[in-house]
């Protein structure tokens, strides 16, 4: 805010007591929102943060703005020959940038050209994480229009098949502060959600036993949610949709990925290489159950300076600082790791923001993706990554068991099961991924060109044919007219 606007804000309240010239501001403050809706504060304040000042409150009620799905007592009237009797109302954290951000926007987006022809509205409101600036910033225009759309579609409870798209914790009453889902007096409840380890503690078992459904996005989480007494009629098993328009690699030029990584091992592969280097990317949240720890040892094991490859890990943190240099250098230093004759093999370190327009461009760049993950609820980047027609090594255990194939990929062996030893669900295991056979299959897949081209062709085409949005979307539509018969 200029100093102008600092110095003009006290008398514009005062003349706004004055019901004429209020009358002309909500007028103009109408058109301007009307032009400027994709990418103005005004709209992320509204989007990202339900706490507002009373003054813009007000402003955003008379425009329209208000969300009955926050104001459960009020009620909305809207003409019965415009609109469905029926309303998916889909609740999560569509602003967060996470996974289950992430997800959510998946199937809003396949979802979206079903409602318009169907017997039932959608509408979405935020809920779960908390929300981030800059993924509002980085989302393309179009998905802004469609956020600003569905959110000021009206659902009132009654109405409602309400979706709580979030971990347990989150739905009512919930564990930590987020708006309530479902929403009192909802007429059908499901919760969509996931685990990354080998079952469900007991007080999520009671929330999803809570809900009408609960929809999961793999056949590992069906027999992990049963075995961790969910009721067994209320699991459903919906797999996650991916853009497989949006991650199209024909689309796109690679991003030049040695102007945004940061060298914090070994040197420059392209001073010590006449050739282009072979470059392995990896994309995660800085913590343990993401398995950088075996992914760089596999990869310092294997490689050295002299091998022309290059390790670039696009990483934020969790719980943590952003010094990730240091940790990466401390872990090599605790492991025990023996510096090659050659020299270290480069690692690389992006941690600045991508925004989401950019991340087909980000694939582009590399020649193969790699997860090392002890547990994944789905892997957003996994599939991602084989949409963009990337050969990808990720290991064969939890949600990526629903998609990886030895056609369409490199499914990583694990060595055993391991506890988790801190945290809230201590106790619970996940997979120990092999170091040895990550520093065979990335040796193989970098000296097999061919054949990791094939099963990154391979890769994209089972992700059109089982997962793009036309599919998932076919298989929510009937999942809601099952529940909308059995509620007539």
């Amino acid at each position: 805010m200029n100093s102008n606007n600092s110095q003009n804000c006290n008398p514009r309240i005062s003349i706004m007591k004055s019901s004429c010239f209020f009358s002309i501001l909500v007028i103009v403050i109408a058109i301007s929102v009307s032009f400027i809706i994709p990418e103005t504060n005004y709209v992320k304040t509204q989007y990202l943060n339900p706490t507002v000042s009373p003054l813009l409150s007000h402003i955003l009620r008379i425009l329209g703005f208000n969300r009955t799905i926050l104001n459960p007592s009020k009620s909305t009237s809207t003409s019965p020959n415009l609109l469905s009797n029926h309303c998916l109302l889909w609740m999560a954290p569509f602003f967060s940038g996470g996974g289950y951000c992430s997800e959510a926007w998946s199937y809003i987006l396949a979802l979206n050209q079903y409602s318009k022809t169907s017997n039932f509205r959608l509408s979405i409101a935020p809920h779960g994480d908390s929300d981030n600036f800059q993924f509002w910033e980085g989302l393309p225009v179009e998905m802004q229009r469609l956020a600003s759309e569905l959110y000021q579609t009206q659902c009132r409870p009654e109405e409602s098949i309400a979706i709580c798209h979030s971990e347990p914790g989150a739905w009512s009453p919930p564990l930590f502060q987020t708006t309530p889902c479902p929403p009192p007096n909802s007429r059908f409840t499901i919760g969509r959600t996931m685990f990354e380890t080998d079952r469900v503690n007991p007080e999520h078992v009671k929330r999803c036993n809570s809900m009408d459904m609960v929809w999961v996005p793999t056949e590992f989480h069906v027999s992990s949610f049963v075995n961790s007494g969910v009721d067994p009629s209320k699991v459903v098993k919906i797999v996650q949709a991916i853009d497989t328009e949006f991650f199209d690699p024909i689309k796109y030029t690679p991003l030049d990925l040695s102007a945004l990584g940061n060298l914090v091992l070994g040197s420059s592969s392209e001073r010590l290489n006449s050739r282009n280097p072979f470059v392995f990317l990896s994309v995660f949240k800085w913590e343990y159950r993401k398995g950088w720890d075996v992914l760089l040892q596999s990869y310092l094991k294997e490689f050295d300076s002299s091998d022309g490859v290059n390790l670039y890990l696009l990483t934020n943190p969790y719980h943590s600082d952003k010094n990730f240099g240091n940790k990466i250098l401390e872990f090599i230093h605790d492991s025990k790791l023996e510096k090659p004759i050659n020299g270290w093999a480069p690692v690389y370190v992006i941690d600045s923001h991508i925004a989401q327009v950019e991340f087909p461009r980000l694939y582009k760049a590399a020649n193969a993706f790699i997860l090392a993950s002890r547990g994944e609820g789905w892997g957003r980047p996994i599939v991602e990554a084989m949409a963009m027609s990337l050969p990808v090594i990720a290991t064969n255990w939890s949600g990526p068991t629903e998609y990886l194939t030895k056609v369409n990929s490199y499914p990583l062996s694990i060595d055993r099961m391991s506890e988790v030893t801190n945290g809230p669900f201590k106790g619970h295991l996940w997979a120990e991924p092999s170091v040895d056979n990550l520093q065979f299959l990335m040796r193989h897949v970098m000296s097999n060109p061919e054949e990791a081209k094939s099963k990154g062709e391979k890769a994209r085409q089972d992700m059109i044919n089982k997962f793009s949005p036309e599919i998932v979307a076919n298989i929510v539509f009937d999942q809601i007219q099952g529940i909308l018969e059995k509620l007539a």
